[in-house]
């Protein structure tokens, strides 16, 4: 329709019009900016400023111009005279504002060279100067870009401590952000407490919103694990300021609530003791569960401080559960608005940890339909929010009841968790392996999706990662994955891999790596005496380094899949059966046999594998049984059986009573 067709190109044309204009006019006021008339560019400092607050798209443009070098020189050309404090107060404004929030502006005022320029403002004799460059500086603090202060340096502790004592508000709180932005390691958290900052900052627990806020971001920073910090902050007045900190989760302002919530998980993480009051969880959690739907980064904060409160602690994922936290937070990543990066991770990892230990939150996750959520989180351009997906996706395929029931291992589920498996990030990498070695398990066919999409051949690849956790997720998914499989699901993995490769992996420089490899290679060799032929392959190279690593004397848990191992490998043919032998009596080695050791270990786990190893090979309808059992007789592995008759766990008992069976079928007895 011809009327519609004008209107649609009119209005176009006004938008095309509009923006011109205002390019125009930013490139007016970036012009007047380096003008020598002080009240032109005094002008042109406020229109920055007050254009660019709060509007990223703006900063966006006016950096493109090069406005921040600009409005540096003009920072740089005013000298400390009363005549030009004005320029001094709008040039810091405006770079401020350049910092606040946007990476891209601290950057840009970073490399502008302005910081030190900035720093003399708080010497400036008039407090508007001071005022300006203090706020300013706290901008670009809250930036990880912005400069760290070593305090082990006497000159900067002085400095810090210049800025705390400082009777303005916006420099003693500039003096708490430095500490919550530069304090990392627990020799400065030591430092700093030794030095008395504690004291120095609960006295802004009193001051105005901004100290408030500054003081409960630094004490969250230097409390940190740190069991010594956190006890002298609790003992300060007999727990007043525990008390104050614990009255501002009930703050009107909702960035007080939040930061005061993150400094108690912070105390509770690093002390529990002190959270004896079960009110006081639930207040915790109610009030971060209520932060959550906070629109600004106050809610952004609160779904990370939600998840690092609850993590692995089955009391508190029950409370936010009772708190219907799962609803919460489903409905809120359901909404229509597009979320930010870092509340999608929270909210992610929040869910993440309430399904980790109790089934009812599991289920209740299903019953919800998170599914599709999740598997679209699991398409997202950020790694921390696709890792974060993945984790809930792992600790939700807990539930053996939603495991066999078959809702995680359709195609619409298993395409974007393969896809994942060549994500550049390893992070990524990892935590998709994670969700996959719950997911595996549940494979009842041979020609399952994950297969058929190429997860065999690339777990092989990511077995072989240079990130020993991409390597050790990658062996665990692949363990899971032949855990009872058929002949035909070994055969994909074996035909891809080689005896050297296979044992590299069991000589990993990593013992986690090498406990996993054992593990697979234990499920592997377990079933039909075929896949025993797999270690047999390259002269018995496989089977020559898991003997190896048995006699090098390894941690239970890496000795226990070892001995399974063995276990497997002798419930073979006689060969199979004398091969093992040739492990346990190498003729090289003089020293104790290794069986005698994992028998008298304090893991009866151990004692239970090494024990299935010793039936297997003396087996009474085997040939060789007799010759095997003199063997170990007189290497004094029957006799040390003998001994544990009474065995404290029941298992090994019973496995000790059917090996000596078998001995008194050669005329042992006992």
């Amino acid at each position: 329709m011809p009327t519609t067709t004008t209107s649609a190109a009119s209005s176009s044309s006004s938008t095309a019009s509009a923006s011109g204009n205002n390019s125009n006019r930013q490139a007016d006021v970036f012009s007047r900016l380096a003008s020598s008339d002080p009240e032109v560019k005094l002008k042109a400092l406020r229109e920055v400023k007050n254009q660019i607050i709060g509007n990223r798209t703006k900063k966006l443009s006016f950096l493109k111009l090069g406005a921040v070098p600009a409005i540096a020189s003009a920072l740089a050309d005013a000298d400390d005279s009363e005549k030009c404090n004005n320029i001094l107060v709008q040039s810091a404004a405006a770079l401020g504002s350049f910092a606040c929030g946007f990476e891209a502006g601290v950057q840009a005022v970073l490399d502008a060279g302005v910081f030190p320029r900035l720093l003399r403002l708080l010497t400036n004799p008039d407090e508007k100067v001071v005022d300006a460059g203090a706020r300013s500086l706290r901008m670009i603090f809250q930036s990880n870009q912005a400069p760290k202060y070593d305090f082990l340096q006497e000159k900067n502790m002085e400095f810090l401590f210049s800025l705390l004592n400082s009777e303005n508000e916006n420099v003693s709180g500039l003096g708490a952000s430095i500490i919550a932005h530069a304090c990392g390691t627990s020799v400065e958290q030591r430092v700093l407490c030794e030095a008395g900052v504690l004291e120095k900052l609960v006295i802004l627990l009193d001051g105005s919103l901004s100290q408030r806020e500054a003081c409960l971001e630094s004490l969250a920073t230097v409390l940190k694990n740190n069991p010594e910090a956190v006890s002298d902050f609790v003992g300060l007045e007999s727990g007043r300021y525990l008390n104050s900190v614990t009255e501002l989760t009930k703050d009107r302002y909702p960035r007080t609530r939040l930061l005061s919530c993150l400094c108690l998980v912070v105390i509770y993480n690093t002390s529990p003791s002190y959270f004896v009051n079960m009110g006081t969880k639930s207040g915790l959690i109610t009030t971060l569960l209520e932060l959550l739907n906070d629109p600004g980064q106050s809610g952004d904060d609160a779904a990370l401080g939600l998840s690092c409160l609850i993590a692995g602690k089955e009391d508190l994922q029950k409370l936010a559960y009772e708190a219907n936290a799962i609803k919460n937070i489903v409905d809120i990543l359901k909404t229509d608005s597009e979320l930010q990066t870092k509340r999608l991770q929270g909210l992610f990892l929040s869910l993440a940890e309430l399904c980790s230990k109790l089934e009812d939150c599991r289920c209740s996750f299903v019953s919800l339909q998170v599914l599709d959520l999740l598997i679209n989180a699991l398409r997202h351009k950020d790694a921390d929010v696709k890792a974060a997906a993945c984790i809930c996706l792992r600790n939700a395929s807990r539930s053996v009841k939603n495991l066999s029931a078959g809702r995680f291992n359709s195609d619409h589920v298993m395409l974007p968790l393969v896809q994942l498996l060549h994500d550049p990030s390893s992070s990524v990498q990892v935590a998709v392996l994670g969700a996959l070695s719950n997911i595996v398990l549940d494979f009842s066919s041979p020609k399952s999706s994950f297969i058929e999409f190429g997860g065999i051949k690339q777990l092989i690849e990511l077995s072989k990662s240079m990130d020993p956790n991409a390597r050790c997720s990658a062996l665990r998914a692949l363990r899971n994955l032949m855990f009872l499989a058929d002949n035909k699901r070994k055969e994909l993995y074996i035909s891809d891999v080689n005896a050297q490769g296979f044992a590299c992996l069991i000589s990993d420089p990593e013992p986690p790596v090498q406990e996993q490899a054992l593990a697979l290679l234990r499920n592997l060799v377990d079933g039909c005496i075929s896949s025993i032929e797999f270690v047999f392959d390259e002269d018995g190279l496989i089977l020559d380094t898991v003997g190896r690593q048995l006699r090098k004397g390894p941690q239970a848990h890496m000795a226990i899949q070892g001995m399974y191992v063995l276990t497997n490998v002798a419930s073979g043919t006689e060969l199979h059966k004398e091969a093992v032998m040739q492990q346990l009596f190498p003729q090289a080695t003089g020293s104790e046999n290794f069986m005698l050791k994992f028998l008298q270990s304090d893991e009866s786990q151990l004692r239970s594998a090494t024990v299935w190893t010793i039936i297997n090979l003396i087996s009474p309808s085997s040939p060789g049984a007799y010759d095997r059992h003199v063997k170990l007789r007189s290497a004094g592995i029957i006799p040390q059986l003998k001994n544990m008759v009474n065995d404290a766990c029941l298992d090994v008992k019973i496995r000790i009573k059917t090996v000596l069976g078998q001995s008194m079928s050669f005329g042992d007895n006992y």
